[in-house]
């Protein structure tokens, strides 16, 4: 693995999402820190479109291994405006800081639900969305063209509870690797494309209602060899939030395939807000 740490601030990224392969509790918690020790931030994980919290899980054991409570929520992947309203009413039953990590569509959740809430010291964009007020996911893989997403989508009707008819999007199992987990053992990424979970297509066309980069402090890991959210538009993103970057030799599942180097920006970001 290689890394390379920006000299100057950058900022944010982009889209999609990927799934991983072992279960974990979605709420896991840490021991509690000696009683004379500063207070660590809680730091709550977002997972993208096609994926669970599980693909959190090594991310998870590294931060806990160091002393941190973390949460890993379930992200409902129903719709931009519902999906953060939820991590909203997450966020706001935590006491204490919060540094707050999106992975994929991740990062447009936490762009969104992190508006106005002064316990959120930091937002962490993991080969993640981070839009602009008014923009989109599809804004931004417009602009930025090579995501082999497109081609690589399969879509579905469900039925909505008030009758109407919502549309599902899924990987094509056979296009899964390539375009999101190129990094994986062609096995693991069998499993990952199988047990994946939809997300709705309106939320990759909705339009972001906050940009809370431009307020809290923010960090960006741009995986390198992404070929769902191009590395040119994750680099566009972390200029224009000037966040502080850091690059990964990584495809887009970067929280599975690359835990440490998510986790030790994750710590970054939490060492530099709130002071433990």
């Amino acid at each position: 693995m290689t890394i390379r740490r920006n000299t100057t601030l950058a900022a944010v990224a982009v889209a999609a999402g990927v799934a991983a392969t072992i279960s974990t509790g979605a709420f896991a918690v840490a021991s509690p820190a000696p009683p004379h020790a500063p207070a660590k931030p809680t730091i709550v994980l977002v997972h993208g479109a096609f994926a669970d919290s599980s693909s959190w899980s090594n991310v998870v054991k590294n931060l806990q291994h160091r002393g941190y409570r973390v949460i890993a929520p379930a992200n409902p992947l129903r719709g931009l405006p519902g999906d953060s309203a939820y991590l909203a009413s997450v966020l706001h039953g935590i006491r204490g800081p919060i540094v707050l990590v999106g992975h994929s569509y991740g990062g447009e959740v936490i762009t969104n639900a992190a508006a106005g809430d002064a316990h959120v010291k930091a937002l962490v964009y993991a080969a993640a969305i981070a839009p602009d007020k008014g923009e989109s996911a599809n804004d931004i893989l417009g602009a930025f063209p090579g995501s082999r997403l497109p081609d690589a989508l399969s879509q579905l009707p469900y039925p909505n509870s008030d009758g109407s008819t919502g549309t599902d999007l899924y990987i094509k199992p056979d296009k899964f690797r390539a375009a999101f987990a190129a990094d994986e053992p062609a096995s693991t990424a069998a499993i990952m494309a199988a047990t994946q979970r939809p997300i709705d297509a309106s939320s990759l066309a909705a339009k972001s209602q906050a940009a809370a980069w431009k307020t809290i402090p923010s960090w960006f890991l741009v995986a390198t060899k992404d070929k769902a959210i191009p590395p040119a538009a994750q680099r566009f993103m972390a200029k224009r939030a000037a966040a502080h970057t850091v690059e990964v030799g990584s495809a887009h599942d970067v929280a599975v395939s690359h835990p440490v180097a998510v986790a030790d920006l994750i710590v970054d970001a939490a060492r530099t807000t709130v002071h433990n």
